[in-house]
């Protein structure tokens, strides 16, 4: 289970100015109005909140000392009409928060998730899938709960606050100034217990991403696991990572705990003193019995808001750890991008501008290329050559690690070459956009992946636009028809997550189909076949050579017996082509591509005499 760092090396210790918030000013814009409403209405609505321990003063001055109704029809009047606005008020207040919550983490979901499609291989790579799936998902609701409800409490703590103090001085500033010494003592625990909550709640965040990927390569990874036998220590590091969260929020329930006592505590200190010296004040004669009954109300109801304001620092400065997680990740540059000037002709992935997208013929030329990956030292490609043409098969062979798949990735244009170039068409391919590329290429990996959905909901990721006749033709020229014959609704059946109620032989044909329909002008197969039977095998290899007619394609083959028809085949060998050729010219040479075919042709041999 990985608990590396995420989206880059910064450390979190580093904060961003202002707590980030000027960072979420582009996301929140298009919410000015109901977060503007939000906070007007809740300022209206803090404001009657205050003035309500005033009807209590004066129904038990007038109604309860005084023993008198004369005024009692217009004071419920009055007082229901006071209940029925701050109903009113508080109920859009909370609407406008729900809105803005809803909107704001749509937006940043929205943002990170169309930020990931823009990003290279290389990024998936160093960032494990449980800490990407975090940081869209619980960075984004946290930082959209601040800026709706959290702002919504503050607004409402501070008129609070602030009015309860106001209106306690001007009735009685004395008294007043009793309860306003108990105050430093409120913000003193803040400042003790604030650092030690913080430096906890940190650690239940880092501990709480961790648990969040250990369970997400628990669920993804469960068959490699049952068959490695490795549960117990799969679980035994789950446990291990939950125990110490467990202990960690153990000790901030135990810092909040006593911060909470202290808040508490000194809440009753200045009850006491309003009891106390209030009690002297009406015995005196110099204070009535509500107003003393406001100073109780003013004077409890004045550590809740320090309560909040403890709890709403320690989010706040929490929340900025989400910020700059949020933030790296919307800006994190991607490796392989396109200039503005070929956005500018071209469009991007959300905005093309197919008019501008001339017609792929299928040349491709690797001129002087090396490679290596963007994480790593190793080249995997030195000073490499090729040209194919339009329409031919090239297929590659050799070990793993030798670098075949990193050639088709860099003509799909997944990595950009270190050094060097790689044209079609006779063009650099960073001369157009990775879209108009990436439309003009079919391919088909060694592992299929299908989209939750429908058989024909996945065929139809290949061409949006295919009519059932096209879709009829595609699966049947590579054989799918017969596994589709055999689902229960055809192509209107499920396919589960990830394709999981298939086989591999089964998602493959239909992830090959899905690629025809596409009608690719370049293809690439890599492994295409190794997950299908002998003779499921042998219909692609006939659907293969029709459908790569006139179409450049680049096979990577693991079984040579495969590509003897290709047009040209590569030999690698530690990132350098060591031979090239036909099947039969190869086969002649008796170099590493015959050594490689007849010991892979005499393991098939032994193994088929086993069965």
């Amino acid at each position: 289970m990985s608990n590396a760092p995420l989206l880059g090396s910064r450390p979190e210790h580093l904060r961003l100015p202002w707590f980030g918030i000027p960072v979420l000013i582009p996301f929140l814009k298009p919410f000015r109005r109901p977060m503007f409403l939000m906070v007007g209405l809740c300022l209206a609505g803090g404001s009657l909140d205050i003035c309500l321990p005033l009807f209590q003063r004066y129904a038990i001055d007038h109604f309860i000392t005084e023993k008198t109704l004369d005024t009692l029809p217009a004071f419920i009047a009055l007082y229901m009409l006071f209940i029925i606005g701050s109903f009113v008020l508080n109920y859009g207040a909370f609407y406008h928060a729900f809105f803005t919550e809803m909107n704001v983490s749509l937006e940043l979901r929205k943002a990170a998730f169309n930020h990931l499609q823009t990003l290279s291989l290389s990024f998936f790579n160093r960032n494990s899938v449980g800490y990407i799936h975090s940081r869209v998902m619980s960075d984004t609701e946290r930082i959209s709960m601040l800026v709706s409800w959290h702002v919504m409490e503050a607004v409402w703590t501070l008129i609070f606050m602030f009015g309860a103090l106001a209106i306690m001085f001007s009735i009685h500033w004395k008294l007043a100034a009793g309860v306003g010494l108990v105050l430093p003592a409120a913000a003193f625990a803040i400042t003790l217990f604030q650092r030690a909550l913080i430096r906890v709640n940190h650690r239940i965040r880092e501990l709480n991403s961790h648990i969040t990927g250990d369970f997400n390569e628990g669920i993804t990874g469960a068959r490699t696991i049952k068959t490695l036998v490795a549960a117990d220590r799969v679980c035994e590091d789950f446990m291990n990572t939950t125990r110490e969260m467990n202990r960690a929020s153990i000790r901030g329930m135990h810092f909040l705990s006593l911060f909470t006592a202290t808040v508490s505590f000194a809440s009753s200190f200045a009850l006491a003193v309003v009891l106390w010296q209030g009690g002297l004040l009406s015995r005196e004669g110099v204070m009535e019995i509500g107003t003393l009954s406001v100073f109780m109300s003013y004077a409890i109801g004045m550590m809740e808001p320090f309560l909040w304001i403890s709890s709403a620092v320690s989010e706040l400065i929490s929340a900025q750890v989400n910020i700059e997680r949020f933030t790296r990740l919307v800006n994190t540059a991607s490796d392989v991008t396109d200039t503005p000037e070929v956005t500018a002709k071209y469009g991007d992935a959300f905005r093309p501008k197919r008019e501008n997208w001339e017609p792929l013929h299928g040349d491709v030329e690797f001129r002087d290329v090396t490679f290596r990956y963007p994480d790593g030292d190793e080249t995997i490609l030195d000073h490499f050559n090729l040209k194919v043409p339009q329409g031919a098969s090239v297929a590659l062979v050799g070990e793993t690690g030798a670098g075949k798949s990193t050639l088709v990735n860099l003509v799909c244009r997944f990595f950009e070459p270190t050094s060097g170039q790689v044209l079609i068409d006779g063009r650099d391919v960073r001369e157009r956009s990775q879209l108009w590329l990436h439309s003009h290429i079919g391919y088909v990996l060694q592992t299929p992946y299908l989209f939750s959905g429908t058989v024909r909901e996945n065929l139809l990721y290949g061409n949006p636009d295919a009519t059932e006749e096209q879709i009829a033709l595609a699966v049947k020229r590579v054989s799918a028809d017969r596994v589709i014959a055999r689902m229960e609704k055809g192509l209107d059946s499920q396919v589960g997550e990830c394709g999981d109620l298939l086989s591999t032989g089964e998602k493959q044909l239909i992830s090959f189909a899905r690629a025809i329909l596409a009608d690719p002008r370049i293809l690439v197969l890599d492994e295409a076949t190794s997950s299908v039977d002998t003779v499921t095998e042998k219909m692609i290899q006939d659907a293969i050579g029709e459908v790569t007619r006139g179409r450049t394609s680049f096979v990577i083959a693991h079984r040579l017996s495969t590509v003897r028809n290709a047009d040209m085949i590569l030999v690698m060998k530690d990132g350098h082509v060591v031979e090239r050729g036909t099947h039969g010219e190869l086969m002649r040479a008796r170099g590493y591509y015959h050594s490689l075919y007849t010991k892979q042709f005499e393991l098939e041999a032994v193994k088929a005499l086993s069965s």
